[in-house]
């Protein structure tokens, strides 16, 4: 299998998404939403863009507190946390003023019924004016709207959508070392909608390609492994 980033379009959604919020004057919110079923690439993405743009990016957990959310954003930007969370936060929006960056919160999900962390998450928008995205699951938007001072600041939401066969059609091209017919993918495209099962079917394929001296891959070997 080929090592590649694809863009598929709900990348493409995203970069265009970064871009409009880092290009949003000052007296415009810059928080954003992203969000989508699991499996579409979503984490992916975000992994990807805060490596493009210098980002910050930080994983939520379960359990994470308000305390522990803002000790590890210290820990993001280099710096040793300090023992009291005002200090904490103060020291990371200094260092934000200072050096503006990007920040993309992962698995938002996990903080949804903490008050405190996405009201501390507001503050640092608030207080720095840095772009911050927040990346959720399918509900992310539904549960998000119940905190209002949150919400009205989200400028852009986007949605990752399900693979269009045209988007499966270039995952196929870019990421397999054995060529595909299109009814072969429009098939897949009828049973597999999640990037995850994607890549494993891929490896598969290869595999079978190569224990038969296959050229390409048929509609009907396909049929006969799905």
């Amino acid at each position: 299998m080929n090592r590649k980033f694809v863009r598929t379009q709900n990348v493409k959604n995203f970069i265009g998404l970064v871009e409009n919020l880092i290009n949003k004057p000052k007296n415009i919110p810059k928080m954003a939403l992203v969000y989508g079923e699991p499996g579409l690439g979503k984490s992916q993405t975000a992994l990807w863009l805060s490596c493009k743009y210098d980002a910050i990016y930080l994983r939520a957990t379960n359990l994470m507190t308000g305390r522990w959310l803002v000790e590890e954003l210290v820990k993001e930007i280099d710096e040793i946390p300090r023992f009291l969370t005002a200090d904490n936060f103060n020291l990371f929006c200094k260092k934000l003023k200072q050096e503006p960056k990007l920040i993309i919160i992962d698995e938002i999900d996990y903080l949804m019924n903490n008050s405190k962390a996405i009201e501390t998450l507001r503050d640092i928008h608030d207080e720095t004016d840095c772009p911050i995205i927040f990346v959720g699951m399918g509900l992310a938007h539904r549960k998000l709207e119940r905190y209002k001072h949150l919400y009205d600041r989200f400028s852009e939401i986007l949605k990752f959508e399900t693979f269009k066969v045209g988007d499966l059609k270039q995952i196929f091209d870019e990421l397999s070392e054995v060529t595909l017919t299109t009814d072969a993918i429009e098939y897949i495209h009828k049973k597999y909608n999640r990037f995850r099962q994607i890549i494993q079917l891929i490896n598969q394929l290869e595999t079978i390609a190569k224990e038969n001296n296959f050229t390409e891959i048929t509609e009907e070997i396909v049929r006969q492994i799905l």
